[in-house]
């Protein structure tokens, strides 16, 4: 059976604005606890230009039913940290950290800047096609996908280490407990992701 979207990178400028929309909708501030725990969420705003200017660095990739966003995985190269302030404390993590025994700065890595599916596309595999999208798009330019998950956020924790994603940090800042999550290229093939 065919799959009622398809998945690829961020061609036109109205698929950010739709990236926006769906990020307002699924914002962690805007769900019940309940809905959070169970649905997941999402924590970081950007804005248009934000989400521009790292699209200009690495595009991201998107899964679209006809015209409807089905989800998105923002792509973020360090190169753009600046453009999240949020996610500043976590970049300056990410330089001390090793990965299987090697300086993560010494690797070719990129970070998962958030991954949404809309809730009408939720249990279908939009979650792991946005991942194999990723896998499929970027891995002759870099060795490791890296990310950072709520441990709130079961349900993410649950997806990202179903797609091949292996927990390298775990620390807690004046926000949330955080999960440091990092995705061999080489290994996810294994994986089948």
């Amino acid at each position: 059976m065919t799959a009622p979207w398809t998945v690829g990178t961020v061609r036109e400028p109205a698929e950010l604005a739709q990236i926006l929309e769906l990020q307002r909708a699924n914002l962690a501030a805007h769900l019940s606890a309940d809905e959070a725990q169970a649905q997941g969420f999402v924590t970081a705003v950007h804005s248009l230009e934000v989400l521009q200017r790292m699209h200009e660095l690495a595009p991201s990739i998107v899964a679209q039913a006809g015209s409807e966003l089905a989800g998105y995985a923002l792509s973020m190269r360090v190169e753009a940290r600046s453009q999240v302030p949020i996610l500043e404390p976590m970049f300056e993590l990410l330089e001390t950290l090793t990965f299987r025994g090697r300086p993560l700065r010494d690797t070719r890595y990129y970070v998962m800047g958030q991954v949404c599916v809309a809730r009408a596309f939720r249990g279908q595999g939009v979650f792991d096609a946005l991942y194999r999208g990723h896998r499929e798009h970027y891995q002759e330019r870099f060795e490791l996908l890296v990310t950072e998950v709520s441990t709130r956020n079961g349900r993410s924790l649950r997806a990202h280490a179903r797609v091949g994603f292996e927990p390298l940090y775990r620390y807690r800042d004046n926000v949330d407990e955080w999960v440091i999550l990092g995705w061999d290229w080489a290994d996810g093939a294994k994986r089948g992701a």
